[in-house]
């Protein structure tokens, strides 16, 4: 897969640069992936074909959906599917001629450079994620010199825009926030000239045709490779993903697949998306994109840990009392509670976000860098985990709560939720890995809205000295004699190790201090968005950020039974107010394993 020079040198400017054979290499064969958003959609088709003379897709259409259960769910029952499908078989048959250089290992586009394009089509592109996520992440994109000479992108939905419409909606949403080393008013007014718009239905072949026309106008005389980024409702994905991949396929290019959770409510509708997204597309075509994973505190875990000789031996059971990962917002679900309650907080966030950071956080030393050999890495962990037990979780629900004279709404007071709904706004979590370096030590997750502050961080919790001549000093609190290691994602990133230390003075007075390293006061440049990394990652083909079907599996295995027992049962959540500290029951869990939640007023 070729290797996007501009790209290439974005990241070798900068200080963390992974070399992947996906993206150095290009294949033989054409490459047909979508960049999709999607809940667990019902296939809409039954068959696919290939035709060898023309790079285009045929489908037979499988029978109509079933209709939505109560809960929101779409049914998710996958057709028969042949061991090797049309694709699969296309994919070993030499359809493209490989130019005499690259049996020598050069890239066509390396030779051609200036032969290759690409399009970034953002499918739903009047929609609030594409606004203020999608559009600005590709401006700074742009702005670091990070995308290839030659793109374009073509804004895509139901409403009537025109060009000018388009860039007039786009720029409200661009920020100059990027440092100033080129005028950035500038550099607006070019990225601007080079989005277009289209309006078409998203169930229209005809209307995808009429994009491809344009997209061909600016991709004459290249070799087109194509990004579609459907940022539209779940219900309508199948339906775009069709109508683009009949009519708006490259010709002579790669068009790539990323799939935004949710993955499906729950093992088996997760497995039957995977299944329907495979018979259009082999593994290595779909990204499955959780933007946490693209976060800079996160990217830096495996840099902190398998770099830094103080930590790789610290880090087991030996060393290690307890690991906590920490998910809080100061807000409700205001504006989505209508999605929000057809997942819950364990699926929205623990299942994925916190579950990927565990892996990462627990996996051992990969054989490299490589996306493959870190997955491999990951999926051993999911695979170790111990089922978790009901007894080991805890859920909640915001209710309504006045505080200095303002009065906070409750989940059920949000009219597009159930006044009964039992949808849990807040959990927490003990889980175990169950292998030799972390037998024992309790992992820890916790996840709320509607809570008293908004934070994501891993803490972890180091063992007691043993013997230590200066328990006394420490009195009946034994927790603060122990050292603590706190990663903190967002907001204000950082990370700093709390120690014990000697008050100046003659006295033998004890102080816990903290050796940080706050990102804000350490490096001037702005920190990336996370869709900023993996979009960019997406163009250039790098896999290392996104989930493979395998890990979707394990996670998914592991959460659910648990969501099952829940829902079976109809357990009642634990009600806290709007902007405490979440349910009393928490704290319970904690000590059950004699641990004591770390986000606490005065040990921050």
């Amino acid at each position: 897969m070729a290797t996007l020079s501009s790209a290439t040198n974005c990241r070798s400017s900068s200080s963390s640069s992974y070399s992947s054979s996906s993206s150095l290499f290009p294949r033989i064969h054409h490459q047909q992936h979508f960049i999709v958003s999607l809940a667990s959609p019902k296939p809409l088709f039954n068959k696919l074909s290939f035709h060898s003379n023309q790079p285009s897709f045929s489908f037979t259409p499988a029978p109509a959906p079933a209709a939505a259960s109560q809960d929101g769910a779409i049914s998710t029952t996958v057709p028969h599917i042949e061991n090797e499908t049309p694709l699969k078989k296309v994919k070993n048959a030499n359809l493209s001629v490989p130019p005499p250089q690259e049996s020598k290992g050069i890239t066509p586009f390396r030779l051609n450079k200036d032969k290759s394009s690409v399009t970034i089509t953002v499918v739903g592109a009047s929609g609030d994620l594409a606004k203020k996520k999608i559009f600005p992440a590709l401006f700074a994109l742009y702005y670091e010199d990070c995308l290839p000479e030659h793109f374009t992108i073509f804004g895509y939905a139901r409403s009537k825009m025109t060009d000018a419409e388009l860039r007039d909606m786009v720029s409200k949403t661009l920020t100059c926030r990027i440092d100033k080393r080129a005028n950035c008013g500038e550099k607006m007014e070019q990225f601007l000239k080079r989005c277009f718009y289209h309006s078409g239905q998203y169930d229209s072949e005809a209307n995808f045709a009429e994009l491809d026309k344009k997209l061909k106008e600016h991709e004459a005389g290249t070799i087109a490779n194509r990004l579609f980024y459907l940022s539209i409702p779940p219900n309508i994905f199948i339906n775009a993903v069709k109508s683009a991949s009949i009519s708006a396929s490259s010709a002579n290019g790669w068009t790539r697949v990323i799939v935004e959770k949710p993955f499906g409510r729950d093992s088996e509708s997760s497995a039957a998306l995977t299944t329907a997204l495979k018979q259009y597309l082999e593994e290595d075509q779909i990204f499955r994109i959780d933007h946490y994973l693209g976060k800079e505190l996160v990217e830096n875990l495996s840099v902190l840990r398998f770099s830094n000789l103080i930590f790789e031996p610290l880090w087991s059971r030996q060393f290690i009392r307890n690991v906590q990962l920490i998910f809080s917002e100061d807000f409700g679900t205001e504006g989505r509670g209508g999605y929000f309650d057809n997942y819950g907080i364990v699926r929205d966030i623990m299942q994925n976000h916190l579950l990927q950071i565990l892996a990462l956080f627990a996996m051992e030393t990969p054989v490299s860098l490589d996306a493959e050999d870190i997955r491999n890495e990951k999926v051993k962990v999911l695979r170790s985990m111990r089922p978790i037990q009901l007894d080991d979780v805890v859920i909640g629900q915001y209710k309504s709560h006045t505080r200095g004279g303002v009065n906070y709404p409750a989940y059920t007071d949000d009219k597009t939720v159930p006044h009964n709904s039992l949808t849990p706004t807040f959990a927490a979590a003990a889980l175990f890995i169950d292998n030799a370096r972390w037998d024992g030590v309790p992992f820890l997750m916790k996840a709320g809205k509607a809570l008293h502050d908004r934070r994501t961080e891993i803490r972890v919790q180091f063992r007691h000295v043993p013997g230590n001549l200066y328990k006394r000093n420490f009195g009946t609190n034994l927790d603060h004699e122990t050292n603590e290691l706190v990663i903190r994602v967002q907001p204000d990133e950082a990370i700093y190790l709390k120690i014990n230390n000697k008050v100046p003075g003659l006295g033998m007075r004890l102080d816990r201090s903290n050796l940080n390293l706050l990102y804000s006061t350490r490096y001037s440049g702005e920190i990336p968005d996370a869709y900023e990394r993996l979009l960019l990652d997406a163009v250039e083909g790098e896999r290392r950020l996104f989930i493979r079907s395998d890990e979707l599996d394990a996670a998914w295995s592991l959460f659910t039974p648990v969501l099952k027992d829940l829902e079976d049962k109809k357990t009642v959540p634990e009600y806290y107010p709007y902007g405490s500290r979440g349910p009393v029951g928490a704290h319970y869990l904690a000590a059950k394993y004699k641990v004591r939640w770390g986000d606490f007023a005065g040990d921050q």
